[in-house]
């Protein structure tokens, strides 16, 4: 099992009478040297479990399975799907789900969470992602599998690389905003790669980039409540050109407090770092 080339994902799809569908995202990664960085970021081991999302002919799929981990794979294209148990469908290591990753826009879809659950990781495993995501899903899931149960340990995925962008931007830059704050609050993030369209079939009009997300353990995470302050962030953000002023009067926090933590009623949202929001949300 060492990843499928060009011309071997071509001459599936056309057996199985299939082609790419723009609507459901589906670029396939033929590059199988970054196949096989992503997979060796991930640092899979026998006893973890990882969801892949969007696994198409499965070329992935045979690089997670060689590793010895178990495998919940998850496609929405039911042609895709009937080729991927065709080939792979009797992996006992291999789980293997028609569904749409996300139920509505901002939550996992209830069949990926019972199967994740049920899935019996090892002593010494792990949940992971590692995944060639769909650029359509990728901001909303990576949220919801940092802040969702089970909690993974770590996240390793191509994704759009304006997305990439602004899961790292800093503070008072155009790509900074609540995905950037929130992201940044959960997990320690790094770029691997910057991926050209050339490494895909069909060809995206934009860069990729392959990131690896560390989130932090339960006790570390500088906040009490996490769906608590996504809500107040988007809120924070929801006017990001204007005065921070109006926000703190609708959350009820006194100017005068906010700053004293070095925070100014006539700053932006975006001029405020993640750990200012912390800050600002522990005051609410």
């Amino acid at each position: 099992m060492a990843g499928q080339t060009l011309s071997e994902i071509r001459q599936l799809l056309a057996a199985a009478n299939l082609a790419p569908r723009h609507r459901f995202g589906q670029n396939f990664l033929i590059d199988l040297n970054l196949m096989r960085k992503i997979v060796a970021a991930a640092d899979l081991q026998a006893d973890d479990v990882v969801l892949e999302v969007g696994p198409g002919t499965g070329s992935l799929t045979e690089l997670l399975l060689a590793s010895g981990a178990r495998v919940v794979a998850v496609e929405v294209d039911r042609g895709l799907h009937a080729l991927l148990c065709d080939r792979l469908g009797d992996e006992e290591r291999l789980t293997l789900l028609l569904t749409d990753v996300l139920s509505g826009q901002n939550s996992i879809a209830p069949a990926v969470l019972r199967t994740l659950q049920g899935q019996q990781r090892g002593s010494a495993g792990y949940h992971k992602l590692v995944a060639n995501l769909p650029y359509q899903v990728a901001s909303p899931l990576l949220v919801e599998l940092l802040v969702g149960t089970p909690r993974l340990e770590r996240l390793v995925c191509t994704i759009q690389k304006e997305v990439a962008d602004r899961l790292t931007a800093p503070s008072n830059t155009s790509a900074y905003g609540p995905l950037s704050v929130i992201v940044q609050t959960l997990a320690r993030i790094s770029v691997l790669d910057v991926i050209p369209p050339t490494a895909f079939w069909p060809a995206p009009k934009v860069d990729s980039a392959s990131v690896a997300l560390y989130p932090f353990a339960e006790g570390d995470v500088p906040v009490d409540d996490v769906p608590g302050f996504l809500a107040f962030v988007h809120r924070g953000f929801g006017q990001r050109r204007k005065m921070l002023r109006r926000f703190l009067r609708e959350v009820g926090i006194d100017e005068g407090t906010a700053a004293q933590l070095g925070i100014e009623p006539n700053q932006r949202p975006v001029e405020l770092a993640p750990a200012d929001w912390q800050r600002l949300f522990r005051l609410r």
